[in-house]
């Protein structure tokens, strides 16, 4: 871990905190290429009402725009939460170099946790898998998140 991932994981979240004020699953993510960054999302699954609202698929988007190639060979992806099967096979196909995570997913996470997409040798590239940077915050962010809404439910 460098204080570079530092510095990207807390844009990262701060892209988080923006789907946290729309009540969404606070998950963002950034892609950086370069040392700057050509992607930013983060979840707007129920905004949106679309399921590929995913912080990840919406950064990759952008940063393909950016470059304009479906290929982020020399990018590296950075996300507050592990991401689940559909973002972790994006990050495969786009060909992200490298993915540096938050907290792990226990539900959904396929870069380790449950499966890793992310590094299967059988598919023609893996990812360099980074987990745990700012693991407290993002997991702290994720947790009063499902606090609130339980809270709110009752």
């Amino acid at each position: 871990m460098t204080s570079d991932d530092i510095y990207y994981m807390k844009k990262a979240l701060d892209q988080a905190n923006k789907a946290y004020k729309l009540e969404e699953i606070p998950i963002g993510a950034i892609i950086v290429y370069d040392g700057k960054i050509i992607g930013r999302g983060y979840n707007s699954r129920n905004l949106k009402k679309n399921p590929l609202g995913h912080a990840e698929l919406i950064a990759i988007r952008k940063a393909s725009k950016y470059i304009d190639d479906w290929r982020l060979e020399k990018c590296t992806i950075y996300v507050t939460v592990e991401p689940c099967p559909m973002c972790a096979g994006a990050i495969v196909q786009s060909r992200i170099k490298r993915l540096v995570y938050g907290c792990d997913n226990k539900k959904a996470g396929c870069c380790g946790s449950i499966l890793n997409i992310a590094c299967e040798p059988k598919f023609n590239h893996q990812v360099e898998v980074l987990a745990g940077v700012m693991e407290k915050e993002c997991s702290e962010l994720m947790k009063v998140f499902f606090e609130t809404l339980r809270k709110n439910k009752s």
